[in-house]
């Protein structure tokens, strides 16, 4: 069995909003800075240690912009402090090309950013755009993590890392058991794929889900040694099928969940530090 003594604390990030839902889908789900502040605030309360941020235009559709991103980044600084890592969106959502998603990364020079794999590099002739961006990021200090949707875009990324492509040795990478449909509802063993025994191994890996069973997926992937992502973007249900109330209310169950299983949770200092590493 293993030592929990020893075990490697477990990050919970909060993905609060995304791009696609809104106030119609629930009332609680934060589209404006100071939402996104009041939620950040309950979240931290609750045990997380990273917000996963979109932000919206003034009809609250998706929006990559450097000017709202910096709007939102300080009010959610003004409410937590630094106790949060904030790490913003580049996702395209159908609207934006990848020179687009990376020149507003590069205007807001953000502390974390996710990006897609499949988005920023569609094929081979992209490659080298991303292999620039990626070397600004690191010069920048500005940690990227992948978004993987499949086992072959994990076995991609290892090959542009062998290949030189991707300049870190570490690189975060995000599990995304599912996919944004109606209905969709994941579930622990679609995790079992991207985690196989001939599958790249990645030291630093987060998993998110879809639907009433978000927690058991995520606590699975903690039990084997990852790290989890909860929140309004991909789930407003509670294991019982009944709706969260809040973001903070899916964050608490992780936590819970994380402490019934003996895993400790990673404060923000401790996320920084960790990724920090992926710098030296």
């Amino acid at each position: 069995m293993q030592d929990t003594d020893h075990r490697s604390p477990v990050a919970i990030a909060v993905a609060p909003n995304g791009g696609r839902r809104t106030k119609i889908d629930h009332p609680s789900l934060p589209m404006t800075p100071g939402e996104m502040a009041g939620t950040a605030t309950q979240c931290l309360e609750a045990g997380a240690c990273m917000i996963h941020v979109h932000v919206r235009d003034r009809e609250g559709g998706h929006l990559l912009d450097a000017d709202a991103y910096r709007d939102t980044t300080a009010a959610i600084r003004q409410a937590v402090g630094e106790r949060l890592v904030v790490q913003i969106t580049s996702e395209a959502l159908g609207i934006y090309k990848p020179d687009t998603q990376m020149a507003v990364v590069r205007a807001v020079r953000p502390e974390a950013v996710s990006l897609a794999l499949r988005e920023l590099v569609p094929d081979d002739s992209a490659e080298s755009a991303f292999a620039q961006f990626l070397s600004w990021a690191k010069r920048e200090r500005v940690v990227p993590q992948i978004i993987l949707y499949s086992p072959d875009e994990a076995v991609r990324l290892a090959d542009m890392q062998r290949r030189g492509i991707v300049p870190f040795e570490n690189i975060p990478v995000l599990y995304v058991l599912g996919r944004y449909t109606v209905g969709q509802t994941s579930s622990p063993a679609d995790l079992l794929p991207f985690i196989a025994p001939d599958m790249p191994a990645f030291k630093d890996w987060m998993v998110c889900a879809f639907g009433r069973y978000e927690t058991a997926c995520v606590t699975a992937g903690a039990l084997l040694g990852g790290s989890v992502r909860v929140g309004f973007e991909n789930n407003l249900e509670l294991p019982d099928g009944s709706r969260a109330g809040s973001n903070a209310e899916l964050v608490e169950r992780a936590a819970t969940a994380m402490a019934a299983c003996g895993c400790p949770v990673a404060t923000g200092t401790v996320l920084r530090e960790t990724w920090s590493k992926d710098f030296e």
